[in-house]
């Protein structure tokens, strides 16, 4: 029984090592947007207390690349479209509320052939200014099941504002 036990042990550690480095082979991460506040502007939302959650308080914005903006016109999101959330902590003093530093940006990006398994988008999340990727395969498949809701709307979230 001790040998079966170890051979089981010994069988599942290799098709674990195996389903590892194929995924590993098949996954393409999602990069740092360099330069996103220059895209598009697609909309903004400033949440504060009492909502709930005080990750996301602060000021909510989203950007668009120009064939993410094809998507928000066309309802069809090619690859190649990268669509950020960009969150800022703020400061309110005397009414006047500003921002005042980034808490992180979620970043999707649309690649059929390597994210089939999530609707063609990666997703990513860099914390504060950083630009290292922070989400594990689980957080990711998180972030998609969310996002799942909206497959009827390219699995995006945000519309438009003209």
């Amino acid at each position: 029984m001790k040998i079966f036990a170890k051979c089981l042990v010994l069988m599942c550690g290799a098709i674990l090592g195996f389903v590892s480095f194929s995924f590993s082979q098949t996954t393409k991460n999602v990069d740092y947007p360099v330069g996103y506040r220059l895209w598009a502007h697609v909309k903004s939302v400033a949440v504060a207390p009492p909502a709930p959650n005080l990750r996301n308080h602060g000021i909510h914005h989203i950007y668009a690349n120009q064939l993410a903006m094809q998507g928000y016109k066309t309802g069809h999101f090619p690859d190649g479209s990268i669509i950020v959330f960009d969150l800022r902590k703020t400061q309110t003093n005397n009414g006047v509320t500003k921002e005042v530093s980034r808490s992180f940006i979620d970043v999707m990006q649309k690649d059929s052939k390597h994210f089939e398994k999530t609707g063609g988008w990666g997703f990513e999340e860099f914390l504060g200014d950083n630009t290292d990727r922070t989400l594990s395969i689980e957080q990711k498949t998180t972030c998609f099941n969310c996002h799942a809701s909206q497959k009827e709307k390219g699995f995006v979230f945000s519309i438009f504002q003209e």
